[in-house]
């Protein structure tokens, strides 16, 4: 039988799809639609206005692998194997937008130094202080995320308390989505993309256990949920950007995510993954991180003399160059240093081998 934390390299495939399809959508469609670049893809922006929903498979899998990662963990190993994963790359990703921001966008990406040192910290906005980077929205859904199971590795992790915890959350996002709390409370429950991260506990659990009614009826709750804000969500999108999300696209990719996901939980994709996708997985989050302004910043620079196609491909192809380079150059290195400090800061903090499992 296999461990609950053996590596579960099908996810890492999904990552990286995940971060070329958010990639795709910010350089074959937002960057023209957004005004951020003359470059126009009119064709493949068909398809790839579609790749935002990257971000609903990202947050899926956060809520799968984040609570397998946490099972049996302290509070305080939580806190530092999270520290851990995020800080270093990001830390590096925020100044090197930053630099190229400021020196090469021309006034178009404005960075003030208050504003770089507060989005190092990951909290700014909540002192809503701008991101650097657009994309950084997402990290801020994340550390609510990581609140919510901090909160659980307190308590302790147990498959009940999971359950109740899961339905607790999701009556809740139901109860403020019928306007029957105040605003300030979506600040901990994040109920634009709670039934994502509700959805992968559930499905984190069906891994573990296997599918009961209860974890499967909360999986299809999530996804009634998903496909009742992400409709609403892709209105937003289309209005935003004068043009048009077809809802029945929008509903088909989050059936298929929530289905792919649940074919993961019951371990029938196991035989698909390959070690080689922990490479591509490695490389999703400083992928991410980096990709969005400076590929814009490089279409407005290039953008009137290079082939599109070959900009277009030549700009992902060097992004995933710097992601390498921060994972191997930064991550790597950094991330031990970085937990053996926090470990003697935070005296508790057992040390604990790193998990297969990881975000």
């Amino acid at each position: 039988m296999d461990s609950p934390k053996a590596r579960l390299h099908e996810i890492d495939l999904l990552r990286i799809l995940a971060a070329v399809s958010v990639m795709t959508y910010h350089y074959l469609f937002s960057a023209y639609a957004g005004g951020l670049s003359a470059m126009q893809c009119p064709h493949a922006d068909v398809v790839a206005r579609y790749g935002y929903l990257g971000v609903d498979l990202f947050f899926t899998i956060s809520g799968f692998v984040v609570l397998l990662s946490a099972w049996d963990r302290t509070p305080r190993s939580f806190v530092v194997s999270r520290a851990v994963r995020l800080y270093p790359a990001y830390w590096v990703a925020v100044t090197l937008t930053t630099i190229v921001s400021v020196s090469l966008s021309q006034g178009r990406f404005p960075v003030s130094l208050p504003q770089y040192l507060a989005n190092l910290t990951m909290f700014n906005s909540l002192p809503n202080i701008e991101n650097v980077d657009v994309v950084y929205w997402t990290l801020w859904a994340e550390v609510r995320f990581y609140a919510m199971i901090l909160l659980l590795t307190w308590i302790g992790i147990t498959r009940r308390r999971v359950t109740i915890f899961l339905w607790a959350w999701l009556a809740a996002t139901f109860v403020f989505q019928a306007g029957l709390l105040p605003h300030a409370t979506d600040l901990v429950l994040n109920t634009q993309f709670s039934h994502y991260f509700i959805a992968g506990m559930a499905l984190c659990l069906i891994h573990r256990y296997g599918p009961t009614p209860q974890t499967l009826l909360i999986v299809a709750v999530s996804l009634g949920n998903a496909i009742y804000r992400g409709i609403g969500f892709g209105d937003r999108v289309g209005v935003r950007y004068h043009t048009e999300i077809h809802r029945p696209a929008v509903v088909a990719i989050i059936v298929v995510i929530f289905a792919v996901m649940l074919a993961v939980a019951l371990k029938w994709t196991h035989r698909l993954g390959r070690p080689w996708f922990a490479v591509l997985g490695a490389l999703t989050y400083p992928l991410y991180l980096v990709h969005a302004h400076i590929g814009f910043i490089v279409f407005e620079r290039l953008g009137d003399q290079v082939n599109h196609v070959l900009l277009v491909a030549a700009t992902m192809l060097a992004m995933v160059g710097v992601a390498a380079a921060l994972h191997y150059g930064v991550e790597q290195p950094l991330a031990p240093r970085l937990k053996r400090l926090l470990e003697r800061v935070l005296p508790g903090a057992r040390r604990e081998p790193a998990h297969a499992v990881t975000k």
